[in-house]
């Protein structure tokens, strides 16, 4: 894929580069190689639309922090209210891109609707992905090699994290998740099941286990997942079939949980990603309006 095509074709999750570009800015495997939080958009989502939203910080408490972890610290962007009280939990997970600029501007955009909003780099011991500007590189080079046990923990880590803060009410904590995260947002709601609720914006189902790094699959696991998920999704994805969606409903249908997906017909992928050309303003508000009532529903 070409940079000039981002966001028009669609990326190969299931086929990665087997090689990486001259953009791999030479990355080590040894310790945590992100220690910060990049600035503004990842470079591999350019062109980024003149549009893009932005929230501003005014009432808020916002800006980088480090979450320390089972071996290290990893850095994580965090926004609150600025006022007294403890506020309810809204993990924010990532795309491909990491905690870049579009997830620090959502946890704005829930800290203003009194949320402590809280998104960690899960990619710091994989690499930098903000630096390198080809996608396959970044999926072939970094995401392909995040285990969920490793993203599970460090959730967990966050959660903690929140909960020493003072300002956080971790009983009522919800977690929303795109694209990568969106797949992360089903795994993270079957690993902790005091999760309140979830919502998942076309998160893949199905196509990125390993028997080492991601043993299953959400499709493998749904009818196991106690919490509420809301899965969010596109009716012409080209990484998520329609055939899978309707498999995956009725998995979740008997496993009780009362989780539901949605889709959104005639918008692609990435419909919520306000600087990219898939960005649709009626979908991403309404899909936005159905995660608010979502949590609303179960407490968070």
């Amino acid at each position: 894929m070409k940079l000039k095509d981002y966001g028009l074709k669609p990326i190969d999750f299931n086929h990665p580069a087997e090689t990486a570009s001259n953009t791999e800015v030479g990355l080590t495997r040894r310790g945590f190689l992100v220690t910060s939080l990049a600035t503004g958009f990842a470079l591999a989502s350019n062109p980024v639309l003149a549009d893009a939203i932005t929230t501003d910080s005014k009432g808020l408490v916002a800006g980088e922090v480090s979450i320390p972890v089972a071996d290290g610290k990893i850095p994580a962007y965090r926004a609150m209210p600025a006022g007294p009280g403890k506020f309810p939990v809204m993990l924010v997970v990532q795309e491909i891109f990491g905690v870049h600029e579009h997830i620090k501007d959502m946890c704005r955009r829930y800290a203003k609707m009194g949320y402590y909003a809280i998104a960690p780099e899960m990619f710091a011991r994989q690499g930098d992905v903000s630096k390198l500007t080809d996608i396959q590189t970044i999926l072939s080079q970094v995401v392909s090699k995040v285990p969920d046990a490793q993203v599970c923990s460090d959730l967990d880590a966050t959660l903690a994290f929140a909960r020493a803060s003072g300002h956080a009410d971790a009983k009522r904590t919800g977690l929303v998740g795109y694209c990568w995260g969106g797949r992360t947002a089903w795994v993270y709601a079957r690993h902790n099941s005091k999760l309140n609720a979830a919502v998942a914006y076309y998160g893949l189902l199905e196509g990125l286990k390993t028997p080492d790094l991601r043993p299953e699959d959400p499709i493998d696991f749904a009818g196991e997942i106690k919490v509420p998920v809301l899965g969010l999704y596109s009716g012409i994805d080209a990484f998520v079939k329609q055939e899978t969606i309707a498999k995956m409903r009725g998995l979740i249908n008997k496993g009780g949980s009362g989780s539901e997906i949605v889709v959104f017909p005639n918008v692609d992928h990435g419909f919520n990603a306000d600087y990219r050309p898939t960005y649709d303003k009626a979908a991403a508000t309404y899909a936005q309006k159905l995660a608010n009532d979502w949590f609303k529903k179960y407490g968070v």
